[in-house]
């Protein structure tokens, strides 16, 4: 890659990020576990945006990175998202990383990693395994702090503080 190419990346993807963290952000604010995610295409134009709605919706599937794709497969008429990103900012789980690879997204690039059920890094590789009939490139750390931030935040405003005891 050039320097301006390099560069020109370089804002597209944080403006993608910054994206996917305002609807981390708003998912959070409704009670969701704050993730988002934002599907960008080839030129990229983002072509769906969304944050977790488990808990809204009653349903298990409904992760960011599912909202999109089927908001993106939906606008774009095709059940093939070929030459579209994925930008996220958590690493996908098993069933989103199977997902990706079924909608043959080219890219994904997430902010915090998930040591507990990442598939793209931490625990699996499933999005480029070579296995498999599509392989997405995926890229992990983009703004990472700043994601991570926002989850231990909202985990930590849900568990319960510990009391400490003391023997006498």
């Amino acid at each position: 890659m050039r320097n301006d190419e390099i560069e020109r990346e370089a804002v597209r993807g944080n403006g993608a990020m910054a994206r996917a963290l305002d609807e981390a952000v708003a998912a959070g604010a409704a009670g969701e576990v704050p993730v988002g995610g934002v599907l960008v295409d080839g030129a990229g134009d983002i072509i769906a945006a969304a944050g977790n709605r488990v808990e809204r919706d009653h349903d298990p599937t409904a992760h960011a990175e599912m909202l999109v794709l089927r908001e993106g497969a939906a606008r774009l008429g095709a059940k093939r998202l070929a030459g579209c990103d994925l930008y996220v900012t958590l690493e996908p789980c098993p069933m989103c990383a199977g997902a990706i690879v079924q909608a043959r997204i080219a890219r994904v690039v997430y902010g915090a990693a998930d040591p507990k059920a990442g598939a793209c890094d931490s625990l699996y590789r499933l999005a480029d395994d070579p296995r498999l009939n599509h392989r997405a490139e995926v890229r992990g750390g983009l703004l990472a702090v700043e994601c991570g931030a926002l989850l231990s935040q909202f985990f930590q405003t849900r568990r319960p503080k510990r009391e400490v005891i003391t023997q006498l």
